[in-house]
């Protein structure tokens, strides 16, 4: 397992956002004391903090993103939406929230992209103009989105809407696929399993409308959204051309996972094993709804699967927890489609393509781009075939037809929103793709992927090496390709004294100026929108650990030279098809620049290729800095070694990056290598070793910094060098130290300590849940990546002492006594009711917030703020300018929280007359 399944949701944007307020916890009790309030808003004192509920009046979108509470203009944390999705909360254990003068809703993709305000015609990008015209590769031999020989049937099996339990989700989820199968095929048959991404999970009215809290499964009158119905069009193509199709449900998962600790990723790689399960069972022995139908006929050794939107992170979850549990299923191809990756796992062992949509309006910050970079190099040895697919025009949604207008059985939208002829993502934008067009492309990408990658039909290796061939069923859409090859220079570390020379720097750089990464790794670009730098914003649950570096190079004149040595064992490119590397335009320089390739061979002859001539990787990306756009994305330089005049192919001896072409500029250059189109070599996963983490739970302390240890262990010893990110995330407060660093096993060594500092005060507070969570292993898989740990607080709970009070006439508002034994971190709140003697309510006495009109309020409450020791408890007097003697009244006092005080409390007002 990646984790466990008590926990909350916690956000490890802490060390981003400066703030340690950040985690979405379970519902508090029913009525909880309110200690503040605003418009739509409101914060109650709970076990645990304090609960920040935003109330909108309409229901939020289920969106991929996490939904974020947005409090003075800063994320807050990571919210759970009602049932309705009317009301979000976090609760928290940091009394700032008490000060709140805003709180808003946004959402964890769009940060930087004026959340919350639409978008608007904005004057066009200085390049959008290219791309409507861009360069295009050539077609394929064969077209993978076409229709083969087989006819194709259909079937739907489902064993009910809570048919298996989820361990990563604590709840029970459907078990319900729609099956394509090939008519007439014989013998066994790869099998692409397609998971959908979250979606809403109910529409239409309630017959019965209750208070029942259970999203799942729908109510009477509603009816479940058939979002696994969406894929048609890949699992046609793949059927009939051969392969077993089973597209499944995840509504469960939807309905529940805002209270999973990882965003249901851990939930959906299970449900996904649940169904090979019950494949596994109807391939061999049969039973179920298909009798014998599908035994002998689906190979489970040669599996594949796609996963969109959080499906996405969901597939590449599954494909390491069956190599964590042995590989027991032959999960041999990966296709993220638009997805999220919010805890930065790498997938190593089999083949990936992530597809980016470059309009995608939800996981608009393009975040599966990590996947690729976190992968690339993440085993030693494992060379499965890599890709990232970048589809121009195309939103996160119309992939799936049950979440296209027109086309679903459900309410559904467009998830770019806008001005609908904006450049370069508004739907009636030359640019963007209608919903056909983007689902022939969905079509054709994940058909061709999996009969490349399962069924080995090497004419569609053009489609994902980089050299931009299209395909027919694609039509006018423009894409962009990385593939990953066999490196020469990764270029994320600086070169060798000698290598640049002239008016040229070379600087190695990761992440941007707001993920806050140590100083002495400079970041890549400025920016405040994170949804412009795919290979540099913060991931939400692993926030400290470090991006992809690469070399930033700047130059002032045309004479710099940056040259790359080929080492001794890959001079000889004569039957390697391309030299490769990535390469983006910095978005502080111009929108285009250009740098010429020198290819030079051990007689020193130079064969020279512009980059503008085989690339338009160093022309920036369509937008005008607004939305999220343009993105700044590595795109491939591919230069065909066939290509190379002049030169003797047998002893390339470097490669020279010039600056010849332009006489001042600045790009990003990456991943320098010689490739060669292929199905790739893995390293069988299951044969890695595992890295979890485990749970602590320790006493606070009350004075100075004591060390509390978390273990990460793995499952057995290596025979080379494992490493692993380890950082503290979540509700830190002021106990638990920031730690975030890279632990590296020695051969042999399967055990390390991570000490963690922890700051002990005599102020009683509550406890303190967070994390330890583990990212991005090297040579290993991430098992239980998520430690618990848990600071209790041993401080005595300090004892509150209310008075009676006299006071006269003419006072108008006046407090009983309120005083606490020692300052608490808590906010201390107490309440009861008033009770006439010979003074009577509304003629000589009022509540506090009584003004006058509707029923009399007898209700009184009082607090003391966190680090006080006096606080509140206020009444007041009528000046009723009679003549008389002496009156009292009373309040007893029937419920406190967060002092002692044994209750009832009976307190006495005398009131004074001044007349």
């Amino acid at each position: 397992m990646i984790g466990r399944t008590a926990r909350s949701l916690s956000l490890g944007m802490v060390a981003l956002l400066g703030v340690g307020t950040l985690t979405a916890t379970a519902a508090p009790p029913a009525t909880p004391q309110s200690v503040a309030q605003g418009n739509q808003w409101d914060v109650s004192a709970v076990t645990g903090g304090y609960r920040l509920t935003l109330h909108l009046d309409t229901p939020a979108p289920m969106r991929a993103s996490l939904p974020l509470l947005e409090v003075d203009g800063r994320p807050l944390g990571v919210a759970q939406q009602s049932p309705d999705r009317k009301s979000l909360t976090l609760v928290s254990a940091d009394p700032a929230v008490l000060k709140a003068r805003d709180v808003r809703l946004v959402w964890s993709g769009d940060l930087g992209k004026q959340s919350g305000m639409s978008r608007s015609i904005t004057a066009a990008g200085p390049t959008d103009a290219y791309w409507l015209k861009a360069r295009r590769g050539p077609l394929l031999p064969a077209d993978p989105g076409a229709l083969g020989k087989y006819k194709v049937d259909t079937a739907e099996y489902n064993l009910g809407n809570e048919a298996v339990y989820l361990p990563g989700l604590g709840h029970r989820s459907e078990l319900l696929g729609k099956v394509y199968s090939p008519r007439g095929a014989v013998g066994p048959r790869p099998l692409v399993v397609f998971l959908h991404g979250r979606h809403e999970v109910c529409y239409g009215d309630p017959t019965h409308p209750s208070d029942d809290d259970k999203p799942w499964p729908c109510p009477p009158g509603m009816k479940a959204i058939p979002s696994y119905r969406g894929y048609d069009g890949p699992a046609t193509a793949l059927a009939s051309n051969g392969y077993q199709v089973v597209s499944i449900s995840a509504n469960a998962i939807n309905a529940w996972d805002s209270e999973a600790y990882d965003a249901g990723a851990q939930a959906r790689a299970e449900l996904i094993l649940d169904h090979l399960a019950l494949w596994r069972k109807w391939s061999t022995i049969g039973g179920g709804p298909f009798g014998t139908r599908f035994v002998g006929k689906i190979d489970l050794q040669n599996v594949g699967l796609m996963g969109h939107s959080r499906g996405g992170e969901g597939v590449a979850r599954a494909a390491v927890l069956n190599a964590d549990r042995g590989g027991q299923y032959g999960i041999r191809a990966v296709l993220p489609l638009a997805p999220t990756d919010f805890a930065r796992a790498t997938v190593p062992g089999v083949a990936m393509s992530v597809v980016l949509p470059y309009c995608d309006g939800d996981v608009s910050d393009l975040q599966g781009q990590k996947f690729y970079d976190d992968t690339r190099y993440s085993v030693g040895g494992d060379a499965s075939a890599r890709s990232t697919v970048t589809v121009m025009g195309a939103n996160h949604n119309f992939f799936n037809t049950e979440w296209t207008p027109g086309q679903s059985a459900a309410p559904s939208n467009d998830d770019w929103f806008g001005d609908e002829k904006a450049s370069p993502c508004g739907a009636k934008y030359p640019g963007r793709l209608t919903p056909k067009e983007q689902q022939a492309v969905g079509t054709a990408y994940v058909a061709g992927f999996f009969r490349l990658q399962l069924g080995h039909e090497t004419q569609f290796l053009p489609q994902f090496d980089g050299s931009d061939s299209r395909a027919a069923a694609a039509g006018k859409a423009v894409v962009r390709v990385v593939s990953q090859g066999r490196d020469v220079n990764r270029l994320d570390k600086a070169l060798p004294a000698g290598a640049v020379t002239g008016k040229v720097t070379a600087t190695v750089c990761a992440g941007v100026t707001t993920t806050g990464l140590r100083a002495s790794t400079p970041t890549c670009m400025a920016t405040d929108d994170w949804s412009n730098a795919p290979h540099w914003g913060a991931a939400w649950f692993a926030a400290k650990t470090p991006t992809t570096a690469v070399t930033k190079l700047q130059w002032s004149g045309t004479n710099g030279v940056v040259r790359v040595n080929v080492p001794a064992g890959q001079r000889d490119v004569r039957r390697v098809a391309a030299l490769t590397f990535r390469a983006a335009p910095d978005p502080a320089g111009a929108p285009r620049t250009d740098l010429s390739v020198h290819v030079v061979d051990g007689h020193g002859r130079a064969a020279v290729v512009p980059v503008s001539a085989v690339s338009d990787a160093l022309v920036r990306m369509p937008g005008s800095n607004d939305s999220g756009l343009p993105k700044n994305l590595l795109r491939t330089v591919r230069i065909p070694v066939s290509s190379l005049k002049g030169i003797d192919l047998r002893d390339v001896r470097a490669v020279e990056l010039r600056t010849d072409r332009v006489a001042s500029g600045s790009a990003y250059v990456s991943d320098l290598a010689f490739s060669s189109p292929g199905l790739g070599h893995s390293v069988p996963a299951a044969l890695l070793p595992k890295l979890s983490a485990s749970s602590v739970t320790v006493k606070e302390g009350d004075q100075g910094t004591h060390s509390v240890d978390f273990w990460v262990t793995m499952s057995r010893p290596s025979i080379r060098p494992v490493s692993v990110y380890v950082e503290t995330n979540g509700d830190l407060g002021e106990s638990v130290g920031d730690v975030g660093r890279q632990l590296v096993f020695k051969p042999g060594q399967v055990r390390q300590k991570v000490s963690v500092p922890i700051t002990g005060n005599t102020r009683d507070s509550y406890d303190l849940p967070f994390s330890l969570v583990l990212s991005v292993p090297h040579d290993g898989l991430l098992n239980e990546s998520f430690g618990d740990g848990l600071v209790l607080d041993d401080d005595p709970t300090p004892s509150l002492t209310l008075s009676s009070l006299k006071t006269a006439e003419k006072t108008g508002l006046v407090n009983f006594g309120v005083k606490l034994s020692a300052p608490s971190d808590k906010f201390v709140s107490f309440s009861g009711v008033l009770k006439d003697g010979t003074a009577v309510i509304r003629k000589d006495y009022t509540s506090a917030n009584d003004d006058g009109t509707g029923p009399v309020d007898r209700a009184v409450d009082g607090y003391v703020e966190p680090g006080q020791t006096t606080g509140e408890l206020s009444v007041k007097i009528l000046d009723d300018k009679v003549k008389e003697p002496a009156e009292t009244f009373t309040a007893i006092i029937q419920q406190v929280d967060g002092a002692a005080l044994k209750v009832p409390v009976t307190l006495t007002a005398t009131i004074i007359d001044n007349d």
